[in-house]
């Protein structure tokens, strides 16, 4: 399998956490370069995960041209510009949600990409899950007939003032950084735009939403809801996952879940006939199915999973959103 040469522009927690650990799994990546804005934790970096290369500036990595895909898990505010720099360097994109601020910004850089013939994604890793294309399959083959409703809730520990979660200008709050899987997961599922969206929101004193509830109707009648929060213990990791999906023949409930998990999870189908089934399914390490995925489109075998039409739908119903809380 061709090895896909990465670059990984930052030393955030989730690219140390999360999806380092996954590029390393992943059978097609190879860890290149990782640039941080110091040495020393660069250096960290490249001794931990094995990188060739470390560089203690963004700009270095991007004058590197063995580099031939980037991963970006920068704060939200820094998205746009180092994606679209990295995009007119002639290299390939992978970026955490979300991938710019407005659904404007978003379609300006897919702009960038096309013009210079690279690939852009939206890392939605959980939406690469078996999990998540169970569900799916269970959708379009009609298990529970027809959606009339779905809900969903991400709910999280909060965070103390250092946490670029909690600062506004970097465009924290929980709905860029928890409201983004359940519009995503609603958005994945009904595969259609809402006609009219409500939305109510507590603020911290920071002016970023702490927690946000959120209301969706459909031309077809059909109805979603859900909540996001940063509002558990703080600094303590505690975290609420959940979803519900009706339709006219049953319910589809999830059991053993979470966004990104690796392990067995499972969901409940639950039919108005009085039949009832707990499904399983064994989901791998997201990240790496990700970072295989986006390089196959590199190499040229696949397109992304995730969809320049679905990240712009999802970045147009949080900007709707954000609109409605007054953000």
């Amino acid at each position: 399998m061709n090895k896909i040469k990465w670059g990984v522009l930052g030393t955030a927690g989730i690219a140390d956490a999360c999806t380092i650990p996954g590029m390393k799994l992943a059978q097609n990546c190879e860890l290149y370069a990782i640039a941080g804005r110091n040495m020393t934790k660069a250096e960290d970096f490249k001794i931990k995960f094995g990188f060739k290369k470390a560089y203690d500036n963004y700009q270095d990595l991007l004058d590197d041209t063995a580099v031939e895909a980037v991963y970006i898990p920068l704060p939200n505010d820094l998205h746009y510009e180092w994606t679209k720099k990295i995009l007119q360097s002639g290299k390939h994109v992978l970026c955490e949600k979300p991938l710019a601020i407005s659904k404007n910004e978003l379609k300006e850089l897919y702009e960038v990409a096309k013009e210079n013939n690279v690939y852009l994604m939206e890392a939605f890793a959980y939406l690469h899950s078996p999990y998540i294309k169970a569900l799916k399959n269970e959708i379009a083959g009609g298990t529970i007939g027809d959606i009339t409703y779905i809900e969903s809730a991400f709910i999280t520990s909060g965070y103390d003032l250092s946490n670029i979660r909690m600062r506004r200008e970097c465009y924290g709050g929980c709905t860029y950084d928890l409201g983004v899987y359940c519009t995503s997961l609603i958005l994945s599922i009904i595969g259609d735009m809402p006609k009219d969206i409500k939305a109510v929101s507590t603020f911290s004193k920071e002016n970023i939403d702490t927690y946000t509830s959120v209301v969706m109707d459909y031309e077809n009648g059909v109805k979603a809801a859900f909540s996001c929060g940063m509002v558990l213990e703080t600094n303590k990791d505690r975290r609420i996952d959940r979803f519900k999906i009706q339709g006219t023949k049953g319910t589809i409930t999830g059991g053993v879940f979470e966004f990104n998990l690796e392990s067995e999870m499972t969901y409940t189908v639950e039919l108005f006939d009085g039949s009832k089934e707990v499904k399983t399914i064994t989901a791998p390490h997201n990240y790496m199915l990700e970072v295989e995925q986006f390089g196959k489109c590199v190499s040229g075998e696949e397109v992304p999973y995730v969809t320049e039409e679905f990240s712009l739908n999802n970045a147009e119903m949080i900007d709707r959103i954000l609109d409605a809380i007054g953000y």
